[in-house]
């Protein structure tokens, strides 16, 4: 490559690098809580409460240690009015911990299509949350039938809040998955299923591990083509980008990589291995043709049958050494060190 097409290339996304990494905290850490103030959630009523709601209703507001929720085994549904009870977590309740069984032994399911500010199964506000070993699933659209309504958004879950974790969970979907809305997090050894813009929004994240299944011609879907992430940073300064190391992408049919969903979409493949089911393309400027060189998209050192780039669009990013520094887990969320200071920071994978 000679000296002229590389500035091209890097000069933009030195830009954007420079914003994201001016990082500041806008959330304290928590203080250590104790253990015996666990909370239990349990269907079979061996517990301190048969619901999840309940029992974060039950965390005192504003507090500033952790708690943890143990939630046991099943699936915990909820259904529309009259007996609404869609799983949130309120801003004044950080410090939050969540842990399941395992995200093969409890889940927490939902049937909603309202709108992706209403219809999400699990819903995390404040800063300083972490989730353990359990599945979030919104049913709606995953077994339509051919008189049934189209394809729309149906949320599993949507992270707002900074600093928060997600290990060794599962996320079921359609179209609009994760809502990724906003601040720093981790997701660490996670399955991610659906179709359409599966992962999207605004935040800072960096997922680890983690395995996509794209399920956009599996029945009765039967959908032409499935889109992986819609990346929402909207301006060069905002600290937003989402960033893969290892796992895989992988499913039945066509897809892309990544849509953008703003003018300024960063998303980065890292070590991924990726199926055949990647697109040559790889990426697509959705509304934002003619402004391609505001995205940031970028695949680097990946494996698999999808991961040839000799046919990806053409202003597809080529990262130096350099430029991937910047991309580790340390420098893209982790700038204080906060990882460190949460309950699962001894069982997240370096």
């Amino acid at each position: 490559m000679d000296k002229k097409m590389q500035l091209l290339i890097t000069a933009p996304l030195a830009a954007t690098l420079f914003c994201i990494f001016l990082t500041t905290s806008r959330a304290a850490d928590c203080t250590a809580g104790n253990e015996g103030d666990a909370i239990t959630v349990d269907l079979n009523g061996r517990g301190h409460f048969t619901s999840v709601q309940k029992a974060i209703d039950s965390v005192p507001s504003g507090n500033s240690k952790w708690i943890t929720i143990r939630v046991n085994p099943g699936t915990y549904k909820y259904r529309l009015p009259p007996s609404l009870e869609l799983v949130t977590i309120p801003l004044e309740k950080p410090c939050i911990f969540l842990q399941g069984k395992g995200r093969h032994l409890t889940t927490i399911a939902f049937d909603s299509h309202q709108q992706t500010d209403t219809s999400a199964t699990f819903t995390s506000n404040p800063d300083n949350i972490v989730v353990q070993g359990i599945t979030f699933k919104n049913s709606f659209n995953r077994y339509w039938k051919q008189t049934d309504p189209p394809i729309v958004q149906a949320l599993a879950a949507r992270v707002y809040g900074d600093k928060c974790v997600f290990l060794q969970c599962g996320f079921l979907g359609v179209q609009d998955t994760v809502w990724d809305v906003q601040g720093r997090h981790l997701y660490d050894s996670c399955y991610i299923e659906g179709a359409v813009d599966f992962i999207f929004g605004g935040g800072q994240s960096f997922f680890q591990d983690c395995n996509m299944n794209v399920t956009v011609s599996l029945p009765p879907y039967n959908l032409r083509d499935g889109i992986v992430t819609a990346q929402g940073r909207e301006e060069p300064h905002e600290r937003s980008g989402f960033f893969f190391e290892r796992g895989a992408v992988f499913g039945v049919g066509k897809f892309l990589l990544g849509r953008a969903y703003r003018r300024y979409s960063t998303v980065v493949f890292h070590k991924t291995k990726l199926a055949a089911g990647v697109a040559p393309e790889g990426w697509d400027a959705w509304t934002y043709k003619g402004h391609e060189d505001s995205i940031a998209y970028a695949e680097v050192d990946c494996e698999g049958r999808g991961s040839d780039t000799s046919k990806r669009v053409p202003w597809e990013r080529h990262l130096t050494p350099e430029q991937m520094r910047y991309f580790s887990r340390r420098n893209f969320i982790d700038q204080e060190g906060w990882l460190s200071k949460t309950p699962v920071a001894k069982m997240l994978k370096p």
